[in-house]
């Protein structure tokens, strides 16, 4: 069994007598450690998968399952825990709390689990260790990003969820910031899942999944993934 599957996912969504299928019977697996790039334009479901998988939101029918645990099949608050204990997220718009400090905003993560990572150390490996008592309103965009990045990662979490994680970034920030993601499956053997609609970014993946109109279109295996160095866009 694949670490992540999803068995004919369905989501559907109703507005009066209008039903629209975000996702009609995705099927896919990716193995841990794997870092997966899911590829769709906008509308394509992409957000709805991931919601699903990180438990933000539930399925209509199917089943989806992560590392043996049938996620499909958890209550509410079961789902609170998994997604406490098991995902870390990385939004494209940073989430910071604005009152908490770099360091804070880490901390507060790393005091949602039982095994989390060590702040100051996480800090220092996105490069922001002398910027750690500053507010988000004093950091770059790309300073925020990495702060995020941090954040998720301090949760030491099984999955690592990123929903367009460079678009707000200028081109050389975003080339850090996957290089961050990169290096949390390679160091930390971390399950990473990128969603985008730039398909440059599938020549980095080890599996990529391509998504139109909430169908899976293909799911491939990269045996020779690039560097970020050698990605252009």
């Amino acid at each position: 069994m694949a670490y992540i599957e999803f068995q004919d996912v369905k989501k559907i969504y109703k507005t009066g007598d209008v039903e629209v299928h975000a996702l009609d019977g995705a099927e896919f697996s990716i193995e841990k450690g794997e870092l997966c790039v899911i590829l769709g334009q906008s509308g394509a479901g992409k957000t709805t998968l991931l919601n699903i998988l990180g438990g933000m939101d539930t399925l209509t029918s199917g089943t989806v399952l992560l590392d043996g645990k049938e996620i499909s099949a958890l209550r509410e608050r079961e789902l609170a825990e998994y997604r406490r204990s098991d995902v870390g997220f990385v939004f494209q718009f940073y989430n910071l709390i604005p009152n908490l400090t770099a360091i804070e905003n880490v901390e507060m993560a790393s005091q949602l689990v039982t095994e989390p990572m060590d702040p100051d150390e996480i800090l220092e490996d996105v490069g922001l260790s002398d910027r750690k008592k500053n507010f988000p309103a004093q950091l770059s965009g790309g300073e925020q990003q990495r702060v995020a990045i941090a954040r998720a990662v301090a949760k030491n979490p099984k999955l690592l969820l990123c929903d367009e994680p460079t678009g707000a970034l200028d081109y050389q920030t975003g080339k850090s910031i996957l290089r961050l993601l990169a290096r949390q499956c390679t160091e930390r053997h971390m399950t990473v899942v990128i969603i985008t609609h730039n398909s440059t970014l599938a020549a980095m993946a080890n599996r990529v999944i391509r998504i139109k109109n909430g169908r899976i279109e293909s799911c491939e295996v990269n045996s020779d993934p690039k560097s970020v160095e050698e990605i252009e866009w």
